[in-house]
């Protein structure tokens, strides 16, 4: 039997994780739940385990044979070594440890998974969900012809920011609706009913660290195999899910059926009547990225085209547990008694 400890039980990504686990092979684990001071002392249940949520120890990581770590960037800065010094594999996706020597970025979704990690991997960083769908839309459109170029521009939720950052958009609308002053702590702006491509100098969010990690895990994820990603990230007034508008442009013409045929694939979900468009909303509770494809015609056949439109959603917090319970199966075959080695 596993044991798996969650450091940052509490927080949006902790919880959806627990749920993505149930959902796993890894459900029958015993779990230790940890964070800091605001979850400690808590009530929490993994599948059919009750535990109390734990304050994080130097010692709290004995016999784990993984450590995921779903709270801050410092937070996993802070405890990391331990977990390492303690025999676990960490799974980090706080998204501190990424730069660190032998510490890889990981979607097996795309075909990054076991490859390259053997026992000497210690660390690993489940991709961002957004360069996770980005590459996932990329690589199964490539399968219909080569891919030329890639620009996205994406909607980033609160929730991208965590719970303080869901808790302020939702204070702003009330206060907006009652004509009060706004709080402004994450975001010093207003984020209600606006949409931003940046936030305020003294804002806790940023957009730009942001869109960094995401064009940074796009080009590991791809390794050479992708063109280069144009991106642009705005947030959206909105608590949950990705969006994006992505134009992909290929070397030459491809039968439009053939690109919606490579589309239609494991992960993705090709919604072909305008009456169903993917949404945030329609993402909710999704294993899968929602898609629909419009080709820009400009040649005499009407079958075929170069340039494509994609409008995608998916569930931001639901995908990046999803590509972290992954993670933790690929690597599982090195830990195959479930001990610490």
């Amino acid at each position: 039997m596993y044991k798996i400890a969650i450091a940052g039980a509490s927080t949006l990504l902790g919880k959806e994780l627990k749920e993505a686990l149930e959902d796993s092979p890894l459900v029958g684990a015993n779990f230790t739940l940890l964070d800091d001071e605001q979850g400690q002392g808590m009530l929490d249940q993994v599948g059919d385990e009750v535990t109390l949520v734990q304050a994080v120890e130097p010692d709290s990581f004995e016999k784990a044979d993984f450590t995921f770590f779903t709270g801050s960037e410092d937070m996993t800065r802070r405890h990391w070594q331990n977990a390492l010094r303690a025999g676990s594999t960490v799974l980090d996706l706080s998204g501190a440890l990424e730069g660190e020597a032998g510490v890889l970025v990981r979607a097996p979704w795309v075909g990054v998974g076991t490859d390259g990690a053997d026992l000497l991997t210690k660390a690993v960083v489940p991709a961002h969900p957004a360069a996770l769908a980005l590459g996932l839309l990329v690589s199964k459109v490539a399968r219909a012809g080569a891919v030329r170029s890639v620009a996205a521009t994406m909607l980033a939720p609160a929730s991208e920011f965590g719970r303080a950052a869901m808790d302020e958009l939702h204070q702003q609308t009330v206060n907006l609706l009652s004509f009060q002053s706004l709080p402004r702590a994450v975001f010093d702006a207003q984020a209600a009913y606006n949409l931003l491509c940046g936030f305020g100098e003294s804002a806790q969010a940023s957009l730009i660290k942001l869109e960094e990690r995401i064009q940074r895990d796009y080009v590991a994820l791809g390794g050479g195999r992708w063109p280069a990603l144009a991106l642009q990230t705005i947030a959206a007034p909105v608590f949950h899910g990705h969006t994006f508008s992505i134009a992909i442009e290929l070397d030459k013409p491809a039968d439009i059926a053939a690109v919606e045929e490579a589309l239609g694939s494991d992960h993705v979900d090709l919604v072909l009547e305008d009456t169903d468009s993917p949404s945030n909303l329609a993402a909710t509770g999704q294993n899968d990225v929602l898609v629909r494809l419009r080709p820009v015609i400009e040649g005499r056949n009407p079958a075929q085209a170069s340039r494509f439109w994609l409008w995608a959603a998916s569930d931001n917090l639901r995908l990046y547990a999803q590509n972290a319970v992954e993670c933790a199966l690929d690597l599982r075959r090195l830990r195959p008694q479930g001990l610490v080695q």
